[in-house]
């Protein structure tokens, strides 16, 4: 890889920090596809193909996973492997087709790209850099790993191979794991039209996805009747069964607490949502699973039993 090409990716990676830095939501579809400018000349950062190389680059800059659709999968099925790995599918079949030239070409020279993944339709959360590590003819995917920047070489210094392999493992597992717990996280605030399901506070810094189900549970799979939008407040109260939501969505109050006098925040705050029901997504198939607030709601009791 050229340079240049490095000083484009470099430039692209400066740009995203200070949006980040300026305005840390989700980055959206048309800014993407704006770009930024650089040397009088703009670059946009993603295109209608998954993988994007601007006019600019010699190779791809960047590489997308389009989100899905309510009740579909993925147009694309980018999974990830038993090795905790993206499989990045490419484009097309046939491996010889440029944008997938273009892809290995950057896994021989070590190019670092950005890896969008999208979180809801037409927003995005961006990761890089990321690099190709594998190809794979046979199944038609790359595999892709993220790294932290403070330690990426960038191409410009040699690394331990094994070590940046171990790195690269641990950094793209947690990486995935934030991926998909903010993409639960827009899912279930878009459902309760983004406010809490308790006190409708609507501002959505304070704002959370709780599980119904905790997520390292069998049954707490990240989908929208799995969670309930929350405030911080109701969220830590919640998981801390001060309160618990019944199957027939109307609040409870552990008794203890029901019963404690201590000033207007617990009165205001907790105690006068007892037996008030929860606001629910307009939408049937969307509201928590009943079920699965039955397992929840004996937590609950059994926490208030110990007690006693």
């Amino acid at each position: 890889m050229v340079d240049a090409d490095l000083r484009v990716r470099l430039a692209a990676f400066a740009f995203l920090d200070e949006r980040r830095k300026r305005l840390p939501d989700l980055f959206d579809r048309r800014e993407l596809q704006h770009g930024f400018v650089l040397d009088g000349e703009r670059v946009p950062l993603q295109g209608p193909p998954g993988i994007f190389k601007p006019r600019i680059c010699s190779l791809p800059l960047s590489i997308t996973t389009v989100p899905a659709r309510e009740g579909r999968p993925r147009p694309y099925d980018d999974v990830v492997g038993q090795d905790g790995l993206l499989q990045y599918r490419y484009r097309g079949l046939d491996p010889s087709h440029p944008d997938n030239v273009g892809l290995r070409t950057a896994m021989q020279q070590r190019a670092p790209l950005i890896y969008f993944h999208g979180i809801v339709e037409g927003k995005y959360e961006a990761e890089y850099p990321v690099f190709i590590a594998g190809d794979s003819p046979e199944s038609l995917t790359f595999t892709v790993t993220v790294d932290e920047r403070r330690f990426a070489s960038l191409g410009n210094v040699a690394e331990d191979p094994a070590e940046t392999d171990i790195r690269r493992r641990y950094v793209t597992r947690t990486a995935q794991q934030r991926l998909h717990q903010q993409e639960f996280r827009e899912r279930v605030l878009a459902a309760y039209q983004r406010h809490c399901a308790v006190c409708r506070l609507r501002q959505e810094q304070l704002l959370e996805a709780a599980h119904i189900v905790a997520d390292r549970e069998e049954r707490g799979a990240p989908i929208v009747p799995n969670g309930i939008a929350l405030c911080t407040l109701h969220h830590a109260a919640f998981d801390a069964h001060v309160i618990a939501i019944r199957p027939d969505y109307h609040i409870e109050v552990r008794r203890d607490v029901l019963e404690e006098s201590d000033g207007p925040m617990l009165i205001h705050g907790l105690q006068g949502f007892h037996e008030h029901t929860i606001g629910l997504p307009v939408r049937p198939h969307l509201r928590p699973d009943v079920h699965l607030l039955e397992v929840r709601y004996e937590l609950f009791r059994q926490a208030g039993d110990s007690r006693r």
